[in-house]
């Protein structure tokens, strides 16, 4: 077969026919201004596709209906978050915190997301999308993070996969729901004070977790 994996992906719905990442990239920059805009309601596949400048078609080529475009609108500004690393696990942590509430406060992020949520309390497909689209491709940080923090030295290692996992999706809650909070519901400043204040209750925690994870030798250890 001649086809990479690359090629293979970017094929829309339609065989033979390639999808462009300059009209996927205006798309979904179109439909977030229409959420600042218009909100979700009032927002149509056909505004976003003359904003976008393209054929309604080309849209309908690419995702099934309104939520699914939307969610994935979302998800892209989302899919900027990195870990780089910046020498400690408190360094990391601080780090992807910044870029979180940084995100958090552009207006289509704003918009964008409390949008996607209202809606998803209406709609358990919707609230399946968000969370495969947003919530389990940003894990990704939580994961990349503790192997660091191990290799360090600075987190036990886990000896139950299952309790590992468990505390990941539990520091996932922790940093995107107090986040989420700061900025969305109380608008008070995520900035560099609270943030330093915010890791370090959450590391004091994390280690105590994972400690956990790694088993009750490891964690009676010392």
């Amino acid at each position: 077969m001649s086809g990479t994996p690359s090629s293979t992906s970017a094929v829309a719905g339609r065989a033979g026919r390639p999808r462009s990442a300059a009209a996927d990239a205006a798309i979904l920059a179109a439909t977030r201004a229409a959420l600042v805009e218009l909100g979700w309601s009032r927002l149509t596949l056909g505004d976003v596709a003359t904003r976008a400048g393209v054929a309604k078609t080309t849209l309908y080529r690419r995702w099934p209906g309104k939520n699914e475009l939307v969610v994935d609108a979302v998800a892209e500004l989302f899919d900027e978050l990195s870990l780089p690393d910046r020498g400690s696990l408190v360094a990391d942590i601080e780090g992807v915190v910044l870029q979180f509430a940084a995100i958090l406060a552009r207006p289509e992020a704003r918009s964008g997301l409390m949008a996607v949520v209202a809606e998803s309390t209406r709609d358990d497909a919707l609230r399946e999308r968000i969370r495969a689209s947003i919530v389990d491709r940003q894990k990704r940080l939580v994961l990349e993070g503790r192997a660091r923090a191990e290799a360090r030295g600075e987190l036990s290692s886990p000896s139950d996969p299952t309790a590992a996992a468990r505390t990941a999706d539990l520091i996932f809650d922790v940093v995107a729901g107090a986040v989420v909070h700061r900025c969305l519901v109380s608008a008070e400043p995520a900035d560099e004070e609270w943030v330093r204040g915010f890791t370090r209750v959450l590391v004091g925690g994390l280690a105590a977790a994972t400690a956990g994870d790694a088993g009750p030798r490891a964690a009676s250890a010392g």
